[in-house]
């Protein structure tokens, strides 16, 4: 019996371009994900560098870039959040059936655009949905890793098997899954957040 259900954020809840930052920096000369910047991006999100020093590196790369280029280039990803959307994680919290957690791979920049984008008031009433707003900036750790879903199994007190997880990204919830937790790799574009209490 599921009695806890932990979401994802991106392109579950609030719209994604993963393609467009690609698009962006393209202009200032990037080709492709080399190692480097592979590594950046993973230290970035795993809260082991600040904003500031994360631009710098980047310009370090592209150095045909300002830093509100780079900064805009990035946060071109943040597309908008359906007000469907949080009615229905709203109701899920005013139903109080389930313990609600969000776990989501971000970092402080994009969470700058998404609560400017989304507007404070949308974006406090979408986190006071949830019981803990896990970020991964935040916890130094990032999905698919093992450690950060045992992390959050171990510290609310969760049972693996009753515990649902829904992700977008198939390395993740092959992660959780092998874990013990019951997951749904949403298929975006075909699949929404809305049918989450028929997967369950």
């Amino acid at each position: 019996m599921i009695k806890n259900i932990i979401f994802d954020f991106g392109d579950i809840f609030i719209n994604l371009d993963k393609q467009a930052p690609l698009l962006e920096m393209a202009k200032f000369g990037f080709t492709e994900l080399t190692p480097e910047l592979a590594t950046i991006f993973k230290e970035y999100e795993m809260g082991l560098m600040e904003s500031d020093e994360f631009v710098n590196r980047l310009q370090g790369i592209f150095t045909n870039a300002s830093k509100d280029q780079i900064k805009d280039a990035w946060n071109s990803i943040i597309l908008d959040f359906p007000e469907e959307r949080l009615e229905f994680i709203e109701k899920l919290k005013s139903d109080n059936k389930y313990r609600l957690f969000l776990l989501s791979n971000t970092n402080d920049l994009h969470i700058d655009k998404v609560k400017e984008s989304m507007g404070l008031e949308r974006f406090n009433r979408f986190k006071n949905c949830f019981e803990v707003f896990y970020l991964s900036q935040e916890m130094k750790m990032r999905k698919p890793n093992a450690d950060i879903y045992e992390f959050v199994l171990k510290e609310n007190e969760l049972n693996a098997n009753e515990t649902f997880f829904l992700d977008d990204t198939k390395e993740n919830t092959d992660a959780a899954s092998k874990l013990g937790i019951h997951c749904w790799n949403l298929q975006v574009g075909k699949e929404d957040v809305l049918e989450t209490l028929s997967h369950l």
